[in-house]
């Protein structure tokens, strides 16, 4: 495999052992990289993938650092535009417990890959040798132009007949491009316009009906309170609205507090016609993961689609069944990992795939 990842990446900053921004500041903050883009290609290449991410980036040290960074981690960086035009994003990432949930602050306005345009990349470079292109909604987001460039980017991927994933990632802060159109407006005209060119959807369990109007009957997501079986239903609407789409995988996420969180997901083939759970117990049916005493939730959507992405193009992990288990495992994992990468290998994500689960110190 070579997948390919496109997007933003910013400097993320947080305050340490879920302290509060006004505790910390003026004070230390913990400093990383993160995005949802490059999320995806580190969890690949640290599972054994070949990965590799595009963006525009300033010409500066910061860049530098992300360069470094990225081959600690196994992601091809030769892909990055360094540009004269924008500065570097950041966000800065509060984290919640028991009942305060978590806050994300943006400062990303006008940032290089906002400002940036078609022309500036090298499409032939970037699809050569590529398998697999990734993409989200957090892009489109940004900016006007880069909502024009990840349209772009999906019609020169098409051109080479490279398959396609999007995690449809709503950002309500983000979408705000526009005047006199609101947030979810804006997301759905986009996103309409861009999953034409999907061949996997990924949401999560809110997401579908805020970028396309497509809601999971009887699901309350602000309560923790989610139809299960409903997100079939959601599968089916997405395909029948867009035929081109081959798969949907949801995760879904019933969150009891900041800490407590139940995960698992749903992966729906348009092919098969068949919707498969995961995890389950003894008896096949769906029993989420409890996941107490969260660490960092930031980042775990991007670790399951990384890890699925990174199973259907391994062929022992590939049909529904065994990809949909390894990319809940996979983001399982990341819930219990400081900062946006998951750096769950892939030893300990079938570790836990197949029960593996106690805890107990590895000698």
């Amino acid at each position: 495999m070579r997948v390919v990842t496109f997007g933003e990446v910013m400097l993320r900053l947080a305050p340490q052992n879920h302290l509060r921004i006004r505790q910390s500041i003026p004070g230390s903050l913990e400093s990383t990289f993160g995005g949802g883009e490059l999320n995806v290609a580190v969890s690949i290449a640290l599972q054994g993938g070949t990965s590799a991410f595009v963006t525009a980036s300033p010409d500066n040290s910061i860049t530098d650092c992300l360069i470094q960074e990225m081959g600690k981690v196994g992601v091809d960086s030769s892909l990055i535009h360094r540009t004269s035009q924008g500065r570097f994003g950041i966000y800065f990432v509060e984290t919640g417990a028991n009942q305060r949930g978590g806050t994300v602050t943006y400062d990303r306005e006008f940032s290089s890959i906002a400002v940036a345009t078609p022309d500036l990349f090298d499409w032939d470079q970037i699809f050569e040798g590529a398998t697999w292109f990734h993409i989200t909604g957090i892009t489109p987001a940004i900016s006007e132009s880069a909502a024009q460039l990840s349209l772009k980017a999906l019609h020169e991927a098409k051109q080479r007949n490279v398959m396609v994933s999007c995690d449809l990632n709503f950002r309500k802060k983000l979408w705000n491009w526009k005047a006199n159109t609101k947030p979810i407006d804006l997301a759905r005209e986009t996103m309409q316009s861009l999953v034409p060119f999907i061949d996997l959807v990924i949401a999560n369990e809110e997401d579908a009906d805020l970028s396309l109007g497509i809601r999971a009957p009887e699901s309350d997501v602000e309560a923790g309170e989610l139809n299960i079986e409903g997100y079939t239903s959601v599968a089916k609407q997405i395909i029948e609205q867009f035929p081109n789409v081959k798969q949907v995988a949801i995760t879904l996420r019933e969150s009891l507090s900041a800490s407590h969180n139940n995960w698992g997901a749903m992966l729906y083939d348009q092919g098969q016609q068949q919707a498969v759970f995961a995890p389950c117990d003894t008896a096949g049916n769906y029993a989420s993961y409890p996941i107490h005493n969260i660490v960092d939730r930031v980042g775990a959507g991007d670790s399951f689609a990384g890890a699925l992405i990174y199973a259907l193009n391994t062929p022992e992990l590939s049909s529904l069944e065994t990809a949909i288990r390894y990319a809940v495992a996979a983001s399982c994992l990341k819930h219990s990992i400081q900062g946006d990468f998951n750096y769950s290998t892939r030893s300990e994500i079938e570790a836990l795939m197949h029960g593996g689960g106690s805890g107990r110190v590895q000698r």
